[in-house]
């Protein structure tokens, strides 16, 4: 009894923290995110808000790697769940952490180069909308811990996984 009495309390006080917080400047973006990417290099990437300050941000990817006398091609799916803080100094402006999981697969004509993967990341960064026009960029890093890894390539923990983002805002 005393667990759910307290797991009521814990949601209560998150919702009164969410209602708290000031409302996003955008409800949803489509845009393009790129980075060095652990499993893509470029990617669409999606964002909506559930209500602030919780967005999802889902990117579909691809990465493809040439290295002499072989080459494979990275398909990728991720989602994360962010929370959004903002930034009062500076209008448009947020930081969110949050985190997500990343799926992959590798296409290779050699075997040893081919399979799928699949990771998690805790995630921060930074947001900011444009206030005249509608676009959102953002910056961000995923450290990202490798669950499953296709071949011996693949780290287990990858650190530098840092990306920047443009998308086009709906309100």
């Amino acid at each position: 009894m005393k667990r759910i009495i307290c797991f009521v309390i814990a949601l209560s006080t998150i919702h009164l923290i969410a209602q708290a917080q000031d409302k996003s400047t955008y409800k949803a973006a489509i845009g393009l995110r790129v980075s060095d990417g652990y499993y893509d290099l470029a990617s669409v990437s999606f964002k909506a808000f559930l209500g602030s300050p919780l967005a999802l941000e889902a990117n579909i990817g691809f990465r493809n790697y040439g290295i002499i006398g072989y080459s494979w091609f990275n398909l990728s799916g991720s989602l994360s769940l962010q929370y959004h803080f903002k930034i009062n100094a500076v209008q448009g402006l947020q930081w969110f952490i949050g985190g997500g999981a990343t799926a992959f697969n590798t296409f290779s004509g050699d075997s040893y180069y081919r399979g799928f993967g699949l990771g998690v990341f805790p995630t921060a960064g930074a947001d900011y909308k444009f206030s005249k026009i509608p676009l959102d960029v953002s910056a961000d890093i995923r450290p990202t811990i490798g669950i499953i890894k296709p071949y011996a390539y693949y780290d287990d923990f990858y650190l530098a996984n840092v990306g920047v983002s443009a998308r086009y805002t709906f309100k």
